[in-house]
C-alpha cells in the first residue's frame, strides 16, 4: 500500500511552524507495511485542499491529512473533504457528549462551537480524540477513488500521534501484506562523502528491496537502511546484514545502530560505568551541558556546568593561570586543558570536557581562524591522578552552526574516551 501525507496550514507555508508530524507518520506507517511516496503542504483554503485531496486520492491507496479539523472558521479540512466526496456532515452524538463532559469537568461552560466540532462526514469511521477535542476520521472512498482511503487527523502532534497508535496503524496493518523495516546508523566525526567512500562496496551490493539513505545534519551525517518485502524473516535478515556490515566498516565513526542521539549514547556509557561528568565552556556557551541534560535521567551522571566566557572568569572559576592565558591565548589547547582540569576538581567529577574557540563571524586571525575550537578532556585515574587530553578542531559555517559543530566535537571526544574505557574493562 502506498500513502501520501498532506499537511494543512498556512503556518507551515510561512515558516512559522515546522512540519514535525510527517516524520512520525512515516515511521508509524512503516510498522504497518505502508510506504510513503509524497509529503505535501497545503494552505488553509477550501478549494486548494479539495483539489489536493482529489489529486492525492487518484494515485495513492491512503491519503493521511493533518490539520484544519478544529471548530473555528479557518479550519476547512472536513468541509473540503465533504464537498469533494459529496457527503453529508452529521452530528456524532458520542463525540459531542464526550467534549461537553470534558468542558464540564474542567469547570467551563460548553461552547456553541462544540456541535460544529462534533460534525463528521457521513459513513466515516470516527476516531475519538483522547488528547483533545476534534475527532479523526477514516473515510473509505469507494465510488470515485477506487476504494482508496482518506484519513483526517488533527494537526496537534500529541493528538495525531495518539490516533495513529490507537486506531490508524492497527486499521491499516490488517490490510497490508507488506513488511517494511527502517534501521538507523548514527555517526559522528565524518562527512557524507568520506562515509560514502568507506561503505561504497556495501552500498553497491545491498539485497533487492533494501536501500540506503544519507541524512546529513548540522552536526554530522546519519544513515537509514530501509528494507521492504513480504516475508518478515527475510526482510529483517537483509536489513540486519547491511546494518552490521556498515557498522563494521565505519566502526570508528558509528556510535549507535538505533535512533538515539550522541548525548543519549554518552549517558548510557556513564550510567553503566557509574561515572559523573561536568563541563566547562567558553565558545559553546553552555550548549554541551544543555545537550547532555537534554537526556531524561541525566541527573544520575551530570554534575555541573561552567560557562566561562571571559579570561577573568576562566581564572576565577576554574583556576586557569594568567600566565597561560597571556602566553598561549584563551583559544589554545593549554587553556582548554587547564579548564578541563579545573572543572574536574571543582565539580568532583570523574570526567570533565572543556571548549574554547572562535565561533565568529569576527575575532579570528590567520593563526586562529573563525571556526577553530580547542577541546580539553580531564579524566580521573587511579590514586586520584588526573589525565588530560587536548585537541583542536576546525570547521566552517556561521556562528550558530559553528557552535553546534563545536559541541558535537566535544561530545565526540567524550564518547571516544568512554568507548575506550569500556573496551579496557
Amino acid at each position: 500500500m502506498i500513502a501520501e501525507i498532506v499537511s494543512i496550514g498556512d503556518e507551515l507555508l510561512t515558516g512559522q511552524k515546522v512540519n514535525s508530524n510527517a516524520r512520525f507518520i512515516c515511521s508509524a506507517l512503516a510498522g504497518a507495511g505502508v510506504g510513503v511516496k509524497r509529503i505535501i503542504v497545503c494552505a488553509d483554503n477550501e478549494d486548494a485542499i479539495a483539489e489536493q485531496f482529489a489529486d492525492s486520492l487518484e494515485r495513492s491507496d491512503i491519503v493521511l491529512v493533518t490539520g484544519g479539523l478544529g471548530p473555528t472558521r479557518d479550519d476547512r479540512t472536513k468541509y473540503s473533504a465533504q464537498r469533494l466526496l459529496e457527503k453529508e456532515l452529521v452530528l456524532d452524538q458520542e463525540v459531542y457528549a464526550r467534549t461537553v463532559e470534558r468542558y464540564r469537568r474542567s469547570g467551563r461552560e460548553p461552547s456553541p462551537y462544540l456541535k460544529r466540532n462534533a460534525m463528521v462526514i457521513d459513513g466515516a469511521r470516527v476516531i475519538h480524540n483522547e488528547k483533545g477535542l476534534a475527532p479523526g476520521m477514516i473515510i473509505h472512498c469507494l465510488e470515485r477513488f477506487q476504494g482508496h482511503y482518506l484519513v483526517l487527523m488533527p494537526g496537534v502532534p500529541e493528538e495525531m500521534e495518539a490516533m495513529m497508535r490507537s486506531a490508524i496503524v492497527p486499521f491499516f496493518s490488517e490490510k497490508s501484506c507488506t513488511v517494511i523495516v527502517h534501521s538507523h546508523i548514527k555517526t559522528t566525526g565524518i562527512g557524507e562523502t568520506a562515509l560514502a567512500d568507506i561503505i561504497r562496496v556495501i552500498e553497491d551490493n545491498v539485497p533487492d528491496g533494501t536501500s540506503l539513505a544519507y541524512l546529513p545534519h548540522a552536526a554530522g551525517v546519519d544513515l537509514r537502511v530501509s528494507s521492504i518485502g513480504i516475508d518478515k524473516e527475510v526482510v529483517d535478515k537483509d536489513n540486519r546484514k547491511v546494518v552490521e556490515a556498515i557498522a563494521e566498516a565505519a566502526e570508528e565513526f558509528v556510535y549507535a545502530t538505533s535512533d538515539i542521539t550522541l548525548e543519549e549514547c554518552i549517558g548510557r556509557f556513564l550510567v553503566s560505568g557509574g561515572l559523573k561528568i561536568a563541563a566547562a565552556e567558553s565558545c559553546t556557551g553552555g550548549l554541551v551541558a544543555s545537550r547532555l541534560t537534554d537526556v531524561a535521567g541525566s541527573s544520575r551522571y551530570f554534575l555541573q556546568g561552567f560557562v566561562v566566557y571571559s579570561n577573568d572568569s576562566k581564572e576565577k572559576n576554574l583556576g586557569v593561570r594568567s600566565e597561560t592565558l597571556a602566553l598561549r591565548g584563551a583559544v589554545s589547547e593549554e587553556v582548554a586543558g587547564e579548564m578541563a582540569q579545573g572543572c574536574l576538581l571543582r565539580a568532583g567529577a570523574d570526567m570533565a570536557i572543556s571548549s574554547t574557540g572562535i565561533a565568529g563571524p569576527d575575532g579570528g586571525s590567520e593563526a586562529k581562524p573563525v571556526g577553530m575550537v580547542c577541546l580539553g578532556l580531564a579524566n580521573r585515574k587511579e590514586n586520584n591522578r588526573v589525565e588530560i587530553e587536548t585537541t583542536t578542531f576546525y570547521t566552517h559555517g556561521d556562528r550558530l552552526r559553528n557552535k553546534i559543530r563545536f559541541s558535537e566535537a566535544a561530545l565526540r571526544m567524550v564518547w571516544k574516551k568512554l568507548r575506550d574505557l569500556q573496551a579496557q574493562d
